[in-house]
Parts: C-alpha cells; structure tokens; sequence
C-alpha cells in the first residue's frame, strides 16, 4: 500500500507531545526529512523548528507560501476557520473523552460501572421479551 498523507506547506498538525502538546501549529516550510518550520499564531505557539514524530497531520491545509510571515499565517488560519473545524472533528471528542476520563475520581468510576450494569440488565430484559412477543 503507497504512503498517501504527504508533508504540505500550509497543512495543519496536531501536536501530540512535547511542550505544546494538545495544540495546532500550521507547517510553514519543511527543513529536511526529520523537521519542518511550524507556527501557530493564534493559538500561542512561537515560530520554532519541530520534528515529524511529534506531530500528526490533519486534512486541513492553508494556502500561504512557505516562509510567509506569521501575521499572515495567522490571518489564513483566521480566514480559514480552522479553530471551529477542528473543534467539529470526531478526533478532537476522542481525545477530550480521554482527559475527561483520566480526570475521574475513584467514586465517578464506581458510578460508571453501576450505570453500565442497569443498562445491560435493561437490554437483557428486553432481549428475553422478543422471542414471546414474536409468536
């Protein structure tokens, strides 16, 4: 199977980690097969040289030369609407249910397991019912 999600200036990251893990920078130039050139203006990331392996791409890619400057990086990302489309992706509720889950107590995970068991007796008890109701 051919590699189809290619390094792109302008392509938006998310940063999974490392100082600003959790945050999306845009690639503004690609220095070598290792690193590229990342800003993320609106969102409080310097401009600084950060490596491939602690960032994954997303769809989303700005149309801006490579080396633009960051008040017009930041003016595409603004235009772009970038912020509400991430926010919108199913990834981004993935890893907010992560943290949310990692920041329960020792009590909310008592009463998650008792909400589990009273839906599947709900679900059994009703699954029981539908070879009756059938005849």
């Amino acid at each position: 199977m051919m590699f189809k999600c290619f390094i792109e200036v302008g392509q938006v990251a998310y940063i999974s980690f490392g100082l600003h893990a959790g945050r999306m920078v845009q690639i503004i130039d690609a220095i070598d097969q290792k690193g590229a050139l990342v800003d993320g203006p609106c969102i409080q990331v310097r401009r600084y040289i950060m490596p491939f392996k602690c960032m994954e791409l997303t769809d989303f890619i700005l149309k801006f030369p490579h080396s633009a400057r960051p008040k017009y990086v930041g003016q595409a990302w603004q235009k772009a609407d970038t912020s509400r489309k991430w926010a919108a992706m199913g990834w981004v509720k993935k890893i907010k249910a992560r943290e949310r889950k990692a920041k329960m107590t020792d009590f909310d995970h008592y009463k998650v397991m008792k909400a589990k068991k009273r839906r599947k007796r709900i679900i059994k008890l009703e699954v029981r019912k539908l070879p009756k109701a059938a005849k």
